[in-house]
């Protein structure tokens, strides 16, 4: 199903971000390219199958590349498009909110 966006930038990008998944897929992105299996293991609480969906989605929304080995076992990777490095600043935002934050009520 395709997305359907108004002209709020704000929608847009929430859009992008849309549940806690994501932002970790991203905040484990930011320190480099990951294999599926690293991912599965740093995230969680995360299925394999959510964690598939969030990736399906996220590349098809021009965030993560995915590049696949022809090898066997398969290989394939994770990493950050330029589109999704340009999201560092707002995950950074979210960590130094979550540090002021946390432990207080």
């Amino acid at each position: 199903m395709a997305k359907v966006y108004t002209e709020c930038p704000v929608e847009y990008t929430a859009s992008i971000l849309s549940n806690k998944w994501k932002c970790l897929i991203l905040r484990d992105l930011l320190t480099g390219t990951k294999r599926f299996n690293e991912l599965n293991k740093s995230i969680i609480g995360i299925s394999a199958k959510v964690l598939t969906e969030n990736l399906r989605e996220l590349e098809n929304d021009g965030i993560v590349n995915r590049k696949t080995y022809a090898v066997v076992p398969p290989k394939v990777e994770y990493s950050l498009s330029s589109k999704g490095e340009e999201l560092k600043p707002i995950i950074d935002l979210m960590k130094d909110f979550g540090n002021k934050y946390k432990n207080k009520k």
